[in-house]
């Protein structure tokens, strides 16, 4: 908001507020991929630790037709240690989904 004025930002200031946007497009893209498994018909949950989603589609009579635990990732991020563990472990249920939200999704006005 500095720069507006022409008041010179810090470096400190600088680095918080990218720090902020960084968070504020990972939660866009949490949401975007949300949304977009809530309307193919999965339940979907906050898991928080490992991964950010774990995703379960039923059939008619309530039987499990598909489970997967999904990592959101935005820009170039890189997996962490934890989820390169629980990419491991868990094999062939658990998906990482790259999204690019688009910029009115999380910048400053």
């Amino acid at each position: 908001m500095k720069e507006i004025f022409g008041i010179p930002e810090s470096k400190k200031e600088r680095r918080q507020r990218i720090s902020r946007e960084i968070g504020r497009k990972g939660k866009a893209g949490e949401e975007i991929v949300r949304m977009n498994y809530a309307l193919r018909g999965y339940e979907v949950e906050r898991t928080g630790r490992g991964s950010d989603f774990h995703v379960v589609k039923r059939d008619m009579l309530g039987r499990v037709i598909d489970s997967k635990d999904i990592e959101v990732k935005t820009g170039s991020s890189t997996l962490s240690e934890l989820q390169e563990k629980t990419k491991k472990r868990k094999r062939g249920h658990y998906k990482i989904e790259r999204v690019e939200p688009p910029p009115f999704f999380y910048q400053d006005l």
